[in-house]
């Protein structure tokens, strides 16, 4: 009950809440006086003084003591004060980047990317994607295609390097093949080695296997090569979906083998902290390629992102 309560003064002061209030609430705290406050905001001062009433008597409390030396906040004034310049400060943030995108510099750009389009798509993107803007703030989201396409939809990301055809609706993105995503076996770097030039999945039988979980594309890779090999899936596996937990057990565990994108595989090979088996893998992972929102408009950055991209791997197509 209390929660709702809560809740129902929230939803009431939203709808009765205006800025020029807490602009007022600053200007007393700055100046001390009501009639210094209202010049300073260009409002007559009974103008002044009716808004601060209205504001007191929704927020059920006595905001300032009047004193010799004008007035001052009392404990709810200096409360309802700070939350107000708090306030001010954000909108000011939100002009200023808002002015920022704008002229193509600044601003915020937040992608989703699958594991495999990380080291050889994304970082050398966002590395030219700063060197030509700077102040450009960037949020990275590595996820399945699954959980980004709902932040996707959600405006908590603004493009994805991901794939579309797992959403249960594709249509209604926006979606431009850049690569196949190869996948590697790959072990820890002090695993034995075994002989020959060639290995296949039934020389590993007898190792524990890192897998992903069922809804990921590469764990129905991983069981569709087990079953061309005419294997079962292997029973006693470590299932995870992070590339930090993969690398890790197969660092400590010489007796583990897993699939990883090769991109991701020889990014840890080429430091000496995995090793990839020369086992010839029939499948590939689904395609993956640049997802956006259908009807939305794509900033500056994230069009210059889409360019990158499409610079790089050469498949041209409409992004938005």
């Amino acid at each position: 009950m209390k929660h709702a309560s809560s809740l129902q003064n929230l939803n009431s002061l939203l709808s009765r809440l205006r800025m020029k209030q807490l602009q007022l609430l600053i200007a007393l705290d700055d100046h001390k006086s009501l009639h210094k406050a209202s010049s300073a905001l260009a409002m007559t001062q009974s103008a002044a003084s009716k808004s601060l009433a209205e504001l007191e008597a929704m927020l059920d409390a006595q905001l300032f003591e009047r004193t010799k030396s004008g007035l001052i906040p009392n404990q709810f004034g200096h409360c309802v004060i700070r939350y107000a310049r708090l306030m001010a400060t954000d909108l000011g943030s939100l002009c200023e980047e808002m002015a920022q995108i704008r002229s193509g510099r600044g601003g915020r750009l937040a992608i989703g990317a699958v594991m495999g389009a990380v080291p050889d798509m994304i970082v050398p993107a966002i590395n030219e994607l700063h060197r030509r803007n700077p102040e450009l703030a960037i949020d990275i989201v590595e996820d399945t295609s699954v959980h980004m396409l709902g932040l996707l939809d959600d405006g908590h990301l603004d493009i994805l390097v991901a794939r579309a055809s797992v959403s249960g609706n594709p249509g209604k993105y926006h979606y431009q093949p850049l690569s196949d995503e190869p996948l590697s076996v790959v072990v820890s770097s002090e695993h034995p080695r075994l002989r020959g030039k060639h290995v296949s999945l039934a020389d590993l039988a007898g190792y524990r296997w890192v897998t992903y979980p069922s809804h990921m594309p590469m764990h129905a890779v991983l069981e569709r090569e087990m079953d061309l090999a005419g294997l079962a899936m292997p029973a006693n596996t470590i299932s995870t979906a992070s590339t930090f937990v993969t690398v890790a057990v197969l660092q400590q565990c010489t007796d583990v083998v897993s699939i990883l994108p090769t991109g991701v595989a020889e990014m840890f090979t080429r430091r000496g902290m995995l090793r990839t088996l020369p086992v010839k893998l029939k499948s590939m992972s689904q395609t993956i390629g640049i997802v956006t929102r259908k009807g939305g408009e794509l900033s500056p950055a994230a069009r210059v992102f889409v360019q990158l991209l499409q610079e790089r791997f050469g498949r041209r197509g409409p992004a938005a």
